[in-house]
């Protein structure tokens, strides 16, 4: 009879400690956040730049790139930033995005 009242008391101490534990077990362990974009560095001139220039800003991809440089040819240089929206597919919440990265003169500078 003692092995029974040891083996009940064996498993009691193993399911109490279970269950205190269960909340901790079932966590999962903690993700990081995700990696932060390095912030970009520089400008780029929309009147100079090249496809590869243009789609290092953020939200400009390959097709909008090759638009911005469609749209300089058949209208020529910007003369303001603003005139960015003119391009189809940049509207005023990308322009405004896009603001602290563009230039209408000097060299392409920007960097990720």
């Amino acid at each position: 009879m003692n092995h029974s009242l040891t083996r009940i008391k064996t498993l009691a101490i193993v399911l109490l400690l279970l269950f205190a534990a269960g909340p901790a077990l079932a966590e999962q362990p903690a993700t990081p956040p995700p990696a932060a974009k390095a912030p970009l560095q520089g400008t780029v001139n929309i009147n100079t730049a090249d496809a590869t220039q243009l789609a290092l800003l953020p939200g400009i991809g390959p097709k909008a790139a090759d638009s911005i440089i469609e749209y300089r040819k058949s209208a020529g240089d910007f003369t303001s930033i603003d005139d960015l929206v003119k391009v189809k597919g940049i509207g005023p919440k990308t322009l405004e995005k896009l603001r602290p990265y563009l230039s209408l003169k000097g060299e392409t500078t920007l960097k990720k």
